[in-house]
């Protein structure tokens, strides 16, 4: 009896969850998809990295987050890696990871009776700042040959290279063309 006492409140401890994960994704105004009960796919708009897809999972005891931030770096993974660990120990509520392709996370877990619409809002927030806001760090330190690459072509074919703005001290377009005079 005290058995399904426990599996009855543990249930409403999810189905909890899950209306307030729901209640905060309304309410912070975000493009989201539910494509199974307990299972959340928000798109979080960004400034430097378009937009980060993070998934919201609610499981019997935890909510877990898990978002993809870039792809395994070209180039110098050992310090990409190194600036994600020493990075790791500022984090609020998420932390960087890698999986077995070396591809970039963030990724976090909370107990089932933390989750409150403020909560959620500053993992999304913590998502928000930590792959957006590292997006260029991570692209120079793991694909600046890439970059270099890609903005050659561009100007060798008369494209545009104004996505790659931030990254002119890579290019060597911050440095003004040598004139014949």
């Amino acid at each position: 009896m005290a058995e399904q006492g426990q599996t009855a409140r543990a249930g409403q401890a999810e189905q909890a969850a899950r209306d307030t994960v729901e209640q905060a994704l309304k309410e912070a105004g975000l493009e989201w998809e539910s494509p199974q009960p307990g299972t959340f796919v928000a798109k979080i708009p960004g400034t430097r990295k378009l937009s980060t897809t993070c998934s919201l999972i609610v499981g019997k005891h935890t909510l877990s987050l898990n978002a993809f931030v870039v792809r395994h770096p070209d180039e110098n993974q050992e310090a990409v890696y190194r600036w994600l660990l020493e990075r790791n120990l500022r984090l609020y509520g998420v932390s960087y990871a890698i999986d077995r392709l070396g591809d970039v996370y963030l990724t976090g877990r909370i107990p089932l009776a933390a989750v409150t619409a403020d909560e959620v809002d500053r993992l999304l927030g913590a998502v928000l700042e930590n792959a957006d806001g590292s997006f260029n760090t991570l692209l120079e330190l793991g694909f600046a040959a890439s970059i270099r690459k890609e903005y050659a072509w561009r100007v060798s074919r008369g494209e545009s290279t104004r996505n790659l703005d931030a990254f002119t001290h890579l290019t060597g377009a911050d440095k003004p063309a040598a004139t014949d005079d």
